[in-house]
């Protein structure tokens, strides 16, 4: 049996291809990447005086797809070093490579002939022992498996990633009849443990189990829409957020699929099915216009919008001109824009009798009716169906959890009315009094399966903190953090403010933390599960205070934040961050003084002050310099210089990092920091971590003077941002910025490499802070970044 998985092979370097092969190399596994030999010279090959025998010619097809890698948006690679872990090939020459591989992943051209022909290939190449996997989106994955080996049909599997892999949480592991069940064991638990995915297991049918009923539900609103006179923006400003889905709602999604690559899918289902099924799946004539005209998407620049200029337009199904974009306005919109929490909302808009309610309606009863009549066939629960959904479409709620918060019973009685038969076994769980697919019982979640409750199973390493609240309670909270006892001796320090911004609350939070951490805990991870891990400070009161000429109070605020990022990092007791998604100016500074940060793979870091017009107030830019300082050699002669400059153009610039490992590389993380590639096993992770140091005779760090560039460094560091502003890149704002922010990292008016205290530098900083937010361009800057959302220029 496999024990781990060392070396992958991808055979087929097209777009899904090349994004699994990268996603594999992103967490560290030399992967190598094969496709066919070119038939003929390119020009460029030809000017070069190549050969088809060449062996860049032969590797080209594959060569070129690792390359696109780098360019491609959003980007597969989490670090563009990561491309060296990919070695390209071809299927002639390197097909017996295979052998020094543990898993080999196909991910060919979905035609069932072409796929046994290159399995027939790596049947006579693989070691024995090795998995063998189908990426295919719905070709039968029993078929491709017929006249292989035993060996071969014991580790084959179907393994469908949704695409972009990097990004796209859902892994679709569909066995076959002769797949060992240790095999599909360790597939399930490599999945989620090593490729952070949230895995279902799937049965081999049509498309699986989320794009048959993705697809199904996206046909139904193409069909509502032209039947109701609904307006393509219509539709979108009702499908989107408002009800649980993605920003890009209903057509802004076919969009960014494609019209070609949808259509393909919904062909696969309507060639293998019967009846009623076989009607909805039936590309309309409304999409086979637009694949005639070649409207297919973002890819050819229009679909069901088109961009010009600044301006989006949407397509009138009927004219098939493009019109000004159109937003749904009803009474029920309003409602359910009021109400608090998916359920109400939902509620709200789903029995209402206006055109919204219409819309929703006719678009969600057919889909909750086909997920339960597929119950057995695609999946053999519940769970399975709307983890699918919520993974791979982006959902946030799955159908039946969606069936749920409307009322099961009055639902049915509603769909029954509309002349629409419900699955018999839905039914019969109501007339067993039972009136919700899930239930809860103290803390512990269970589903409706074959007339019992079941208790759905978890990965122990997911941690739910509301879950988790409701069974063991809060031990302290204010508005914008709580305190938590997590188990094992650890506690957790939960940020729950609006956009868990940083403000008074917090900061007094911390300070609770920390003492209570010092006296009765092993360790303290800061974490949440918000929405992002932090955007920073409390800008709109930052700003209040500023306009009320209140700097008192913002020195004083500055001070208690300086003060508590200081407790965190000289706390007796190990403090872990781990932070997610955004992870800005005050957010980073929370996680730069921690004993360790496990950040999630996703994690978009940096110090942003620079872009409302301030610099960062609460150490930041003294952890960051330190932070570099401690990842220099020891015992080496290091450049003071180049140490100061990096931090200076890291913050000046405002870098965010596009992924935790290029946190790593911008040295927001150094080596005693780690990443947990999936985000649902991030506190999990991070309580692990505070264990580990603890075990381990953890001492916090001991205080010492910082050695600093002063005053020539202080020149030196102004150099580029004074002939960036002559050059007219700049403001002279920017500048005025620049030379405080240099001021600060350069500490003072020293000579260079003068060692001066942490808290002379915190001193520096916050009056730096303290004269820029009285600045009245700095204030427009705040106000603009608050009202629009993006930073002003002036």
């Amino acid at each position: 049996m496999i024990q781990r998985i060392k070396r992958a092979a991808v055979l087929g370097s097209g777009v899904m291809g090349s994004g699994i092969a990268a996603h594999l190399a992103n967490i560290g596994i030399p992967v190598l990447l094969l496709d066919i030999v070119p038939r003929e010279l390119n020009e460029d090959e030809v000017k070069k005086g190549l050969t088809l025998e060449d062996k860049a010619v032969r590797n080209r097809i594959a060569a070129v797809s690792a390359q696109k890698l780098l360019k491609q948006k959003p980007a597969p690679l989490t670090d563009k070093s990561h491309l060296e872990r990919i070695e390209v090939g071809n299927f002639e020459d390197d097909m017996h490579r295979l052998s020094e591989v543990d898993w080999v992943i196909e991910v060919v051209v979905e035609n069932l002939e072409i796929k046994q022909k290159v399995f027939t290939e790596v049947d006579k190449h693989r070691k024995l022992g090795s998995i063998i996997s189908s990426n295919t989106s719905g070709i039968s994955v029993e078929a491709m498996a017929e006249g292989r080996s035993e060996d071969f049909r014991k580790h084959f599997l179907g393994t469908h990633f949704f695409n972009p892999p990097r990004y796209l949480k859902l892994l679709e592991v569909i066995p076959t009849k002769d797949t060992d069940a240790e095999v599909l064991a360790f597939m399930k638990k490599y999945g989620e443990d090593v490729l952070g995915k949230g895995v279902v297991e799937a049965k081999d049918t049509p498309n699986f189990i989320a794009n048959r009923i993705g697809t199904y539900g996206l046909l139904v609103t193409v069909q509502e829409m032209l039947k109701g006179g609904y307006s393509v923006g219509e539709v979108d400003s009702l499908t989107g957020p408002l009800i649980g889905r993605p920003k890009s709602a209903t057509f802004r999604t076919l969009d960014v699929v494609g019209l070609d690559t949808f259509a393909h899918v919904a062909k696969n289902v309507y060639d293998q099915v019967d009846g009623k099924e076989k009607d909805v799946f039936e590309i309309p004539a409304l999409l086979k216009k637009m694949l005639d005209n070649g409207w297919i998407g973002s890819k050819s620049g229009q679909g069901f919008y088109k961009k010009e200029g600044k301006t989006i337009l949407e397509l009138n199904p009927e004219t098939f001109e493009y019109e000004e974009k159109k937003k749904l306005k009803s009474a029920s919109i309003e409602m359910a824009k009021q109400a608090k929490g998916l359920q109400n909302k939902l509620k709200a808009l789903i029995y209402s009798d206006d055109r919204a309610g219409d819309l929703l309606r006719g678009i969600t009863i057919p889909t909750l009716v086909y997920s339960a009549e597929l119950l057995g066939e695609i999946a053999d629960d519940i769970v399975a169906i709307d983890q699918a959904m919520k993974w791979g479409f982006g959902w946030e709620i799955g159908p039946f959890e969606l069936w749920d918060a409307i009322g099961v019973a009055k639902s049915v009685d509603v769909i029954e009315q509309s002349g629409i038969e419900v699955p018999a076994w839905v039914k019969e769980m109501l007339s067993k009094g039972n009136e919700t697919f899930y239930r809860k019982e103290n803390g512990v979640l269970f589903f409706y399966n074959n007339g019992e409750y079941r208790q759905v199973i978890q990965n122990p390493k997911i941690i739910n903190l509301k879950t988790y609240k409701e069974i063991n309670g809060v031990i302290k909270k204010n508005s914008g953090a709580s305190f938590i006892d997590l188990g094992d001796g650890v506690a957790l320090l939960e940020f729950h403010s609006q956009s868990n911004a940083i403000g008074l609350d917090i900061i007094q939070m911390i300070n609770f933390a920390i003492d209570e951490v010092e006296k009765s805990y092993k360790g303290l991870v800061i974490g949440n599960q918000g929405k992002n891990f932090c955007v920073g400070a409390n800008l709109g009161m930052i700003l209040m205070e500023a306009q009320d000429d209140n700097i008192f109070e913002i020195d004083m605020v500055v001070r208690h934040f300086q003060q508590a990022m200081m407790k965190i990092k000289y706390s007796e007791k190990p403090v872990v961050a781990a932070p997610f998604g955004m992870t800005l100016g005050g957010g980073a500074e929370i996680c730069l003084p921690a004993s360790s940060i496990q950040a999630s793979s996703e994690t978009y870091m940096g110090l942003v002050e620079v872009g409302v017009g301030l610099i960062p107030g609460g150490g930041g830019n003294k952890e960051l310099y330190i932070k570099q300082l401690n990842n220099m050699p020891k015992g080496s002669d290091f450049d003071l210089q180049a140490v100061a400059n990096k931090v200076f153009e890291t913050i000046a610039m405002a870098k965010v990092s596009t992924s935790a490992a290029e946190a790593r590389k911008s040295q927001f993380l150094n080596n005693n920091d780690h990443i947990s590639v999936n985000g649902d096993h991030l506190l999990f992770d991070a309580k692990q971590r505070v264990i580990s140091l603890y075990d381990n005779g953890y001492q916090p760090p001991v205080r010492k003077k910082v050695p600093v560039v002063g005053e020539t460094g202080y020149a030196t560091l102004l150099l580029g941002a004074q002939s960036m502003h002559l050059s007219g890149y700049i403001s002279e704002h920017d500048l005025k910025i620049a030379k405080k922010l240099a001021f600060v990292i350069a500490g003072g008016k020293v000579p260079f490499g003068t060692e001066v205290d942490e808290q002379y530098l915190l001193d520096l900083e916050k009056q730096a802070f303290l004269s820029l937010v009285a600045e009245a361009k700095s204030q427009q800057r705040m106000q603009h970044m608050l009202v629009k959302g993006k930073p002003l220029r002036n």
